[in-house]
């Protein structure tokens, strides 16, 4: 068993540290982030940090990487506008989805350059990813600075919904494996969803007998 303190982390080469902190939190959501410029250029950027926020009203959030390091055209784009696109990603364009993660001009659209189509659905501002089963339209409600390190909390209520009716199980929720959904660890590295079991509802009156 290898123990870390906290200086041998900090002198960990930098490359190292990061694969290492970035794999911690364990699998982590694909998903796209749709947002367009005011010139009207499609973005798409891949995110792995998306997470629930509430259910009443439907709130999502995700961190985005401090403003200094490189141009964000996704936070540009969403303050400009205040709309943007959460993208499920499936194993058919996993690829085509990490490579959204380059560094391309203000002028070009990672759409045209990773082979994704950009799709519009009721007059929602922002373009979804045609080719992703599982996606929202949000509206920006908030955006929360994480001072320890000057990322932000992005947080959008969803105002467009699109599901497949096949996903949809009788207790509302979505069944992420039958749209083959991909999950990320560290950075760059890409997971097939297996379900191992769906429990109650758990409450101290339903506690099965659970060994050590």
């Amino acid at each position: 068993m290898k123990i870390f303190t906290r200086t041998e982390l900090a002198e960990t080469e930098r490359r190292k540290r990061a694969n290492l902190i970035n794999s911690l939190s364990g699998y982590k959501p694909a998903n796209l982030i749709g947002t367009i410029s005011g010139s009207g250029v499609h973005n798409l950027a891949i995110f792995t940090s998306v997470v629930h926020i509430g259910a009443d009203p439907p709130l999502l959030g995700f961190v985005m990487r401090p403003i200094r390091d490189a141009p964000r055209h996704t936070y540009r784009n969403i303050k400009s506008n205040g709309f943007f696109t959460i993208n499920h990603v499936h194993e058919s364009f996993a690829e085509n989805a990490h490579f959204t993660s380059a560094k391309f001009a203000d002028d070009e659209s990672e759409f045209d350059h990773c082979g994704l189509t950009p799709e519009f659905l009721i007059g929602f501002t922002a373009p979804f990813v045609a080719e992703s089963k599982v996606k929202m339209g949000l509206r920006l409600v908030e955006e929360i600075p994480v001072t320890s390190n000057d990322t932000i909390l992005m947080i959008g209520e969803i105002e467009i919904l699109s599901i497949p009716e096949f996903a949809q199980m009788d207790d509302g929720s979505l069944d992420l494996n039958v749209v083959n959904d991909v999950c990320v660890s560290g950075l760059d590295t890409y997971h097939a969803v297996s379900k191992i079991m769906s429990l109650p509802y758990a409450k101290r009156d339903n506690l099965p007998s659970l060994e050590k």
